[in-house]
């Protein structure tokens, strides 16, 4: 196959998705905050965070070659490279290869074996076994592959400890437990669009008010997960306040779903859930950097009792 005569630079950071990197990123950046007493090790933060966005970029562009002709069918997507032609199935390949081989290789010799291995298992997780089987088999396919983008902030965890620990394995929790409200939201508005392209989205299979019931079940299983944090004394009072600020938020975008899925708070939400979980992350740093300033402790350790 000859190679795509249109295609540049633009087209293939577009294969990334790196709005969608740069929040995972944010999350990364913050476990390997969090795993510190002080500052995370430089060599840590640098190659942690250079090679989990190489294969997070990696997962991102199977992930787009796989759903081409999906993505082809939808209002949504439909000018992406691999639809309108710039980059062929094979260019996309290729580029995802080289991206994901790098990233793990720096992970695994400049980082840790551990955090490249997890890594890997993120990349498989997000490009082959939700994209790949789940997205095409069940509705269900958000909350069981998941996982895989909520990895994250354990990668940074792991990036600066070498260990898996609870307090990294909670962070996972909290993004796990946000995804389904944040991308079934999504979903409502966008929901002829799976229709024609034949994804299985809950509103498709289920219809848009049951969907918004889950969008608000859900939303109240992701409030209890962010408290988790305070009953572990992995965070004080300034995590507390701002968190309830922020879902005290989420939980009245969920209610307007719930009452007008038809209208505009699908979207009006799914806009809020990005901004929550970035704020979210971002409180959690600041607690664990200014509780102990300002003389506010953290609750007690619940994992030592």
């Amino acid at each position: 196959m000859e190679l795509s005569e249109t295609a540049g630079w633009r087209d293939y950071l577009e294969l990334t998705k790196p709005r969608v990197v740069a929040v995972m990123l944010l999350t990364a950046i913050v476990g390997m905050f969090l795993a510190a007493p002080g500052l995370p090790p430089l060599s840590a933060l640098l190659y942690g965070t250079l090679g989990i966005a190489l294969a997070a970029g990696s997962a991102a562009a199977v992930n787009q070659v796989a759903d081409r002709h999906i993505d082809a069918q939808m209002a949504r997507t439909h000018r992406r490279p691999l639809p309108q032609g710039k980059v062929t199935a094979v260019q996309g390949l290729l580029f995802a290869a080289i991206l994901g081989i790098s990233g793990i290789g720096m992970l695994v010799i400049l980082v840790n074996p551990l955090t490249g291995w997890l890594t890997l298992a993120s990349l498989i997780g997000y490009a082959l076994v939700y994209t790949m089987l789940l997205k095409r088999a069940t509705p269900q396919n958000i909350v069981i592959g998941g996982i895989a983008g909520a990895s994250p902030p354990l990668l940074g965890w792991v990036a600066v400890t070498g260990t898996l620990q609870p307090d990294g394995l909670l962070l996972v929790l909290i993004i796990f437990a946000w995804t389904p409200p944040h991308f079934w939201s999504l979903c409502i508005h966008k929901r002829d669009d799976y229709a024609r392209a034949g994804v299985p989205m809950l509103p498709v299979t289920h219809g848009v008010d049951y969907t918004a019931l889950q969008i608000l079940l859900y939303s109240l299983l992701m409030i209890a997960t962010t408290m988790l944090p305070l009953m572990t004394g992995m965070c004080g009072l300034w995590y507390l306040v701002g968190v309830s600020v922020l879902n005290m938020r989420f939980l009245q975008w969920a209610w307007r779903v719930y009452q007008d899925p038809l209208g505009t708070a699908p979207m009006a939400m799914f806009y809020y859930s990005i901004t929550y979980i970035m704020a979210l992350f971002v409180v959690l740093l600041a607690d664990h950097y200014l509780a102990p300033s300002f003389g506010l402790w953290p609750v007690p350790d619940f994992w030592a009792l």
